[in-house]
């Protein structure tokens, strides 16, 4: 089979991920925020949508009834947030699996922006679809869960392998990129990282997808166990009295909210 992966914008500094099987003429949307640009995507490429998934609700799923009139796609959401997701066909939970053509994805609970959001880990195309958990140099803003939860999702993350390719939803590599160096400004992976973001976006390509390996080097909010991150974030004056990482990362947080929070 023959599978490729579209990035499509949806609103300002969201995508949405277009999967697709050409032999079979068949795709899967990831996160339709946008319907009409789905539409338009497939009717390009002279595809048929099978499957939908939606990593969490808010703005990921506002495509997901017109693209389930149009045809009919079956919806597969997070079971936490069933009530929320329009259209859902099917509640998945941590541990389960998804199936497009002959793909199987693992589902990754990663709950802290919202309280049921899911990732999906396709290890045939070395791809996660992370919604808003894991943008790049950051993590999902906290809006209804909390640090502790979060940072144990993180590690859910950390824990694939290095040559997955990361696929969030949103373009905040840039935005995340002057935080981050605020307070890791050593850390030499990071400068690689910051300069290939700022390159990117100079030349109007996008910073999605992007290699893990790299991230768990670069991005503070994976790194809230390392040492040498809690000794940057003492030198820079904030306070971790404690050790446990938990701490850390919910101190990154805070950090991060003060120093201007991203959107979605």
């Amino acid at each position: 089979m023959s599978f490729s992966i579209d990035l499509l914008s949806a609103f300002a500094n969201t995508y949405t991920f277009l999967v697709s099987d050409r032999d079979l003429g068949l795709a899967m949307a990831v996160d339709p925020g946008d319907g009409e640009a789905v539409l338009r995507a497939l009717k390009q490429r002279d595809l048929y949508l099978a499957l939908i998934l939606n990593t969490h609700h808010h703005d990921s799923d506002s495509g997901n009834d017109k693209l389930q009139l149009e045809f009919g796609a079956p919806i597969i959401g997070p079971a936490v947030e069933q009530i929320s997701v329009p259209g859902l066909s099917r509640a998945v939970a941590h541990g389960d699996v998804v199936s497009f053509s002959t793909l199987r994805g693992d589902v990754l609970a990663v709950s802290g922006h919202t309280d049921g959001h899911v990732s999906y880990y396709f290890p045939t195309l070395k791809a996660l679809f992370c919604g808003d958990a894991l943008p790049s140099l950051g993590c999902g803003r906290l809006v209804e869960g909390n640090a502790v939860d979060m940072w144990e999702q993180m590690k859910v993350l950390r824990a694939l392998p290095d040559d997955t390719q990361v696929f969030c939803a949103h373009e905040h590599g840039e935005a995340n990129v002057g935080f981050a160096q605020a307070l890791d400004k050593n850390n030499e992976a990071l400068k690689v990282r910051a300069a290939q973001i700022t390159a990117l976006r100079k030349a109007g390509k996008p910073t999605v997808p992007f290699l893990l390996g790299a991230e768990k080097q670069a991005n503070p909010f994976l790194r809230a166990d390392q040492p040498d991150l809690r000794k940057a974030l003492a030198k820079d004056g904030l306070t971790v009295e404690d050790a446990d990482p938990a701490a850390v990362f919910a101190t990154l947080c805070s950090a991060k909210d003060r120093f201007g929070a991203q959107k979605g």
